[in-house]
């Protein structure tokens, strides 16, 4: 039953936001993520709404009058 297990390494995990933190993972590489909890809404209470090319506005013009 020798080698069963995969290797556990520590690795170090850098957020889109530049957060940077070790952990450990069953991933032989560092590994980028584009959220953690430095910078999701959840955690931080703040909410980031990225409106690209007017997309919120325009759903709220053709839907807006059918949510009750």
């Amino acid at each position: 039953m020798k080698d069963v297990h995969p290797e556990y390494n520590e690795i170090e995990v850098t957020c889109s936001c530049g957060n940077k933190f070790n952990t450990r993972s069953t991933m032989s590489k560092n590994l980028h993520i584009e959220v953690c909890s430095q910078c999701h809404p959840f955690y931080t209470g703040k909410q980031k709404v990225m409106d690209t090319a007017g997309r919120i506005e325009k759903f709220k013009n053709k839907y807006g009058t059918m949510v009750r």
